[in-house]
């Protein structure tokens, strides 16, 4: 089906949907296109002309340091906007490339810019989203330096599971992981023989358990007490949210 629940999961978390909006949150891209595993869909410094919806898989977004070393900065999973920092830039400002076998759809800017007329409670939604996506850049630039390797990775774990849940892709506090351990490095500003070492730690205290790239949470509440910081939780329909037309 086009567009799937995972465009709108995000959405409802923050307020109540009309039918109407359901159908403008859906509608509001191109058509959906797959993006194969490794393919980079849009290359730092590029020109642009909108972003994209994140519909299914698992993408990365990262940025070039001065010194050549790609750096991975968010994994982004079903329901996120991709490439909105760009909005206010002349090109783009990071990278997107598939994790895994994922799909996308581009919305561009001028149709997104009608939003703020013709449905002004979903454009208000969206400046939500990006709030919550500012303020997990603030709890990861808090911890990072400030935690230990052991309670950043807790932190990460839990967030993967948070996000994971709302569209279906955790089961018994399990869930694919399809991160190498560079990849997980770089969120957390280790090295990957660090995390390697974290990841048995974890093990070994019968926290978290392994099976290829799957891993499943045995002791959820153990790793949220671990977390560094609590997690997020906004504000259901907001009062100065717009009402719904």
């Amino acid at each position: 089906m086009r567009g799937l629940p995972y465009s709108t999961h995000r959405y409802r978390g923050f307020a109540d949907l009309s039918e109407a909006e359901v159908a403008t949150l859906v509608g509001l891209g191109d058509a959906e296109v797959v993006r194969r595993k490794g393919e980079t869909f849009q290359k730092e410094g590029e020109p642009v002309s909108g972003f994209h919806l994140h519909v299914q898989g698992w993408i990365a977004s990262s940025i070039l340091l001065h010194n050549g070393q790609r750096l991975i900065q968010k994994v982004h999973l079903p329901g996120d906007m991709l490439g909105t920092p760009s909005m206010v830039l002349p090109q783009a400002a990071d990278t997107l490339t598939a994790i895994t076998d994922a799909v996308t759809a581009f919305v561009p800017y001028q149709r997104f810019g009608q939003l703020y007329e013709r449905s002004p409670r979903v454009a208000a939604l969206f400046t939500i989203a990006v709030q919550m996506e500012r303020l997990a850049l603030m709890d990861v630039l808090a911890v990072t330096g400030n935690a230990s390797a052991r309670e950043q990775l807790a932190r990460l774990l839990v967030d993967l599971h948070t996000r994971l849940s709302p569209i279906g892709l955790v089961e018994d506090d399990g869930f694919d992981l399809p991160l190498t351990q560079e990849a997980i490095g770089d969120l957390l500003g280790l090295t990957s023989v660090h995390v390697n070492r974290t990841v048995r730690v974890l093990e070994r205290e019968g926290l978290i358990a392994r099976s290829g790239h799957r891993i499943q949470l045995l002791d959820l509440k153990a790793l949220q007490a671990l977390s560094p910081l609590p997690p997020r939780r906004p504000i259901f329909n907001p009062a100065w949210l717009p009402s719904a037309r």
